[in-house]
C-alpha cells in the first residue's frame, strides 16, 4: 500500500490501516504526504517495526535522469534516508515538462547513481511514465539504459499501470519488474492523452486502463512481487473512509482475477 492512498492519515495511523486490510508491505513518500521531508528516519523505522510492516520503498527521486545542480545531492539524501528507516529501494522519476532528455544522458544518470545504491544496500526502481511530455515513456528505454549502465541486479523497473496505458505500451517485462503500482480512470469524458494523475482514482468495475488485464498477464508471465495502491485523485485523498474504499477496491481485484 503506497501511502498517497491514505494521505491524509499520519504515517502510524496509515500502518494499522494497511494492517487491519492484511497489508504488510508499504511505501512511504517525499510529496504526498511528505514523510522523508518530516518525520526523522529513525521514527519510521521505529513504527515499522511496531507495526510489522516492510517499507517497499520510498516515492520519488525526481527528475533523476537529468544528473545536475542539487539533484546529486538530493539523491545521497533520500538514499541515506532510506538506509535509516529500512525501506529497501529509491522510485526513480524521469523528467516530465516536455523537455527531451537523451539517452545518454539518461545512462550517465544510472552510472552516476548507481554507487549511492550499491553502498546502501538499496534498489532502483526506474518508473517510465507515460505522459506525453515525458522524457522517458517505454520500459524497453529504461531497460536499455539500465543495460548500458551496466546497473543488472541494481535496477528494477516500475510497472506503473496508468503509465503503462498512457504510452500505448503492449510489452510486459516481469524478469525486469520490481514492483507495481495500480490505479485506475473511470471518468469516460477524458481522452487517454490527457489522462492526468488527477484522474487516478481506485480501480473499480469501470477501470479504463485494464488493471485487470494487466495484473493478469504479469502473474501469467511469472511476476511474484508486490502491487501497490496509487491513486492520486483529490476525491480519493478526501474519502472519510479510507480504509473502507480500498477494502472494496482489493476485493474487486482479488474476484476478477
Amino acid at each position: 500500500m503506497n501511502h498517497i492512498a491514505a494521505p491524509k492519515l499520519s504515517l502510524e495511523a496509515f500502518f494499522e490501516m494497511s494492517k487491519r486490510l492484511g497489508i504488510t508491505e508499504v511505501e512511504i513518500r517525499n510529496d504526498i504526504p511528505d514523510v522523508v521531508g518530516t518525520i526523522p528516519p529513525e521514527e519510521v523505522k521505529a513504527l515499522a517495526e511496531k507495526h510489522g510492516m516492510t517499507i517497499l520503498s520510498i516515492n520519488a527521486l525526481y527528475p533523476f535522469n537529468v544528473w545536475s545542480d542539487d539533484l546529486p545531492e538530493r539523491a545521497v539524501a533520500m538514499a541515506d534516508y532510506a538506509k535509516v528507516c529500512g525501506a529497501r529501494a529509491l522510485v526513480m522519476c524521469p523528467l516530465n515538462d516536455g523537455n527531451v532528455v537523451s539517452f545518454d544522458d539518461l545512462v550517465a544518470a544510472l552510472k552516476a547513481m548507481k554507487p549511492i545504491l550499491v553502498e546502501r544496500g538499496l534498489m532502483g526502481l526506474v518508473e517510465p511514465l507515460g505522459f506525453p511530455i515525458s522524457s522517458m515513456r517505454k520500459k524497453a528505454t529504461a531497460i536499455d539504459a539500465i543495460k548500458a549502465a551496466g546497473g543488472e541486479g541494481i535496477y528494477k523497473l516500475m510497472h506503473d499501470t496508468f503509465h503503462h496505458h498512457l504510452a500505448g505500451e503492449t510489452e510486459f517485462f516481469p524478469e525486469w519488474t520490481g514492483l507495481v503500482h495500480i490505479s485506475g480512470v473511470t471518468d469516460p469524458s477524458v481522452s487517454v492523452d490527457d489522462m492526468l494523475d488527477a484522474h487516478r482514482v481506485l480501480v473499480d468495475e469501470d477501470d479504463r486502463l485494464e488493471n485487470i488485464f494487466q495484473i493478469k498477464s504479469l502473474l501469467d508471465l511469472g511476476y511474484t512481487g508486490p502491487f501497490s495502491f496509487e491513486p492520486f485523485a483529490e476525491e480519493v485523498h478526501a474519502l472519510a473512509d479510507a480504509e473502507a474504499a480500498l477494502a472494496t477496491s482489493i476485493t474487486h481485484v482479488k474476484s476478477a482475477l
